[in-house]
């Protein structure tokens, strides 16, 4: 179902999901997986702890970075081994709880950036124009790395501005730059696996999310 106050607007000449509460100045990522217990909890931590490396700003910039699962253990703690794949990156996993991805979820979004290309499907079925909004990570990190930084709004201009221009180009990218194989755009699920297979997972996120971050926020990865 939809917020009971879900409102529509204009922003810099785009119709924008704007509600209640909310400030007009944001950008949300959403990270979907299956069950947001493993890899999109990873996700949406292992951003938020990249965002805050680089900028050193609890707000990121007004970046709002959550995660939500298809099939969601709604309350549920997040996976041990994930808890460990997060500690090994020093990124903070205390308090998550598990949700299930409804609609709203979806409407609020600037950015969805799901496990496998099922969850992208999935999303794109919920309707709500998300489609041009909508990757797998995988795959928006493969268009990412073929925008040119020059091309995107200053960092002067905000981070919102930025990150929206971003999508833009990647959604415009996506029919020309295809990925060389299907299982290229996938995180597979690690749900129930030994921690070294969780860990191998982490480092794929990482490596995917490497890239994002630093378009978003126009400052690489500390060596």
């Amino acid at each position: 179902m939809t917020a009971p106050d879900a409102g529509r607007g204009i922003w810099n000449g785009e119709e924008t999901r704007t509600f209640t509460g909310l400030p007009r100045d944001s950008f949300r990522i959403l990270h979907v997986s299956t069950g947001n217990v493993c890899r999109s909890p990873i996700t949406e931590r292992l951003t938020r702890h990249a965002l805050a490396d680089r900028l050193g700003d609890p707000l990121w910039g007004g970046l709002i970075v959550e995660s939500a699962g298809t099939w969601g253990h709604e309350g549920a703690p997040m996976e041990a081994n994930a808890e460990a794949v997060l500690a090994d990156f020093g990124a903070d996993a205390s308090g998550f709880t598990g949700r299930e991805l409804l609609d709203e979820h979806v409407i609020m979004a600037d950015l969805v950036l799901t496990a496998t290309r099922d969850h992208r499907a999935q999303v794109i079925s919920m309707g709500h124009s998300a489609g041009l909004r909508t990757f797998t990570l995988k795959e928006f990190t493969r268009l990412v790395k073929a925008i040119d930084p020059a091309t995107l709004p200053p960092l002067e201009d905000g981070m919102v501005a930025r990150a929206r221009a971003l999508v833009r180009a990647a959604a415009a990218l996506r029919g020309w730059l295809l990925a060389p194989t299907a299982e290229a755009d996938e995180v597979y699920d690690p749900y129930g696996a030994p921690l070294p297979f969780f860990r191998s997972i982490g480092d794929e996120i990482n490596q995917a999310l490497d890239p994002v971050v630093t378009a978003l926020t126009g400052v690489p990865a500390r060596t």
